[in-house]
């Protein structure tokens, strides 16, 4: 387990500014997801922390040690990338141990690495098959053994789940959970995926624009996002926000209010609309209603609910699940703790 420091960090490509200042502290054995949309940095910021690219000022310790100007295999990583890029004529054993070799490890010692690797991700039976006879899912896996026989300090994970369908993501998140709970290492995990951020971490890293919005556990970014990004950005249906004579009501400049947290009713409410689309997925409901002057609510209910499309619903948001954001898109109330 290590534990990393990006003190200042910034990275410059030309004139523009990818990573304009970025202070971190990832702590020893935790899962810490960098997650925002496209562009935002995350990518980089990984690579920096390999050495893969090179930082344009301040400092990347590891363990204490500033690793800022040292090269990739000297700092300890290991890492795990979107693409596999296995060996294709190589079975299993001879991809997982293929950087042991070329480092001139003895072949006893990798053959015993290399079995205690495919131990941990169930690909004992699979260390003859070449990676055509492979799934997707066991390809990563493949990968990912890769990079446990290091024995590395740190594990980077570069949107290692993207090229799979959703199915086997889902199961390979679940697989990713229990492989850091037996290693017990310091993992990174970049994603776009806020789910799959949700999911996995103990610590999230929310990035915009190379900026760091909020880092915190998921359900703390989830209940109290500090900023109207992040309040936008984790959570899926995505918040509900208002402007207006709603948001002043209530004192802000915005107010945003989870899908969950509106109440529907086929009488009354606070608002009255017709039900544009609704989507039916067994354990939810969630309907797209527009209002007017306030753009489409969209709000949760449990369970199968039948709304017919252009039925008129009743919408009540609850007050105390409100989220109050100034004009500069800040935090001006947290929720009350339950």
């Amino acid at each position: 387990m290590s534990v990393l420091e990006y003190r200042n960090i910034k990275k410059t490509f030309g004139a523009i500014d990818v990573i304009p200042d970025v202070s971190l502290h990832i702590p020893h054995g935790s899962f810490t997801v960098f997650v925002g949309p496209s562009g935002c940095g995350k990518s980089t910021l990984l690579r920096l922390t390999a050495g893969l690219e090179e930082i344009t000022d301040g400092q990347l310790f590891i363990d204490g040690r500033d690793v800022t100007e040292e090269r990739p295999t000297e700092r300890g990583i290991a890492m795990v990338f979107q693409s596999y890029a296995l060996y294709p004529h190589m079975d299993v054993e001879g991809n997982i141990g293929f950087a042991l070799k070329m480092a001139g490890v003895p072949k006893a010692q990798i053959k015993s690495q290399v079995a205690a690797a495919a131990e941990v991700l169930q690909l004992t039976p699979l260390l003859k098959r070449k990676p055509a006879e492979l799934s997707g899912g066991q390809r990563q896996r493949v990968a990912i053994g890769r990079a446990i026989v290091r024995e590395p300090k740190v594990f980077l994970l570069d949107e290692p789940l993207s090229n799979l369908d959703a199915a086997l993501r889902t199961q390979m998140r679940v697989e990713l959970a229990q492989l850091h709970q037996r290693l017990g290492a310091t993992m990174i995990y970049v994603t776009h995926d806020q789910v799959e951020a949700m999911t996995l971490a103990d610590q999230i890293v929310v990035l915009n624009k190379g900026r760091i919005e909020q880092v915190g556990a998921p359900i703390d970014l989830y209940n109290a996002p500090k900023t109207l990004f992040v309040a936008g950005f984790i959570g899926s249906p995505k918040m509900n926000f208002f402007t207006g004579e709603t948001a002043k009501t209530a004192g802000a400049h915005t107010l945003g209010v989870r899908p969950e947290h509106i109440e529907i009713t086929r009488e009354g409410g606070t608002w009255r609309g017709k039900v544009q689309f609704t989507e039916r997925l067994g354990s939810d409901t969630f309907l797209h209603v527009p209002l007017e002057g306030a753009g489409t609510v969209i709000a949760r209910a449990v369970g199968d609910v039948n709304y017919a499309s252009g039925q008129e619903v009743g919408l009540t948001y609850r007050p105390e699940f409100v989220h109050l954001f100034d004009e500069n898109g800040l935090r001006k109330q947290n929720r009350p703790d339950r």
